[in-house]
């Protein structure tokens, strides 16, 4: 799999990880890592679509650009009704 032979070049801007913090409620500093650490366990469900990596993972989808492998955005899955 390309993006996990890559993990070590996952990043993300200053405004990405206030983003993904938010967006998901996190209670850490280093957004990249807590990243790579669900993008790397058996759960995710990793799949292309253009440009963009989406990771499905303990209720979220984390999207990564797939050639510069920054992270982009990261939000919880809506629940079904």
């Amino acid at each position: 799999m390309e993006l996990l032979n890559n993990i070590a070049k996952l990043h993300t801007t200053e405004l990405g990880a206030v983003r993904i913090k938010r967006n998901l409620s996190l209670d850490t500093e280093d957004t990249v890592a807590w990243c790579r650490e669900q993008i790397s366990s058996p759960g995710a469900v990793i799949e292309r679509n253009g440009k963009n990596w989406y990771i499905t993972v303990n209720g979220c989808i984390i999207t990564v650009n797939a050639y510069s492998y920054t992270i982009i955005t990261a939000h919880k899955l809506r629940k079904e009704r």
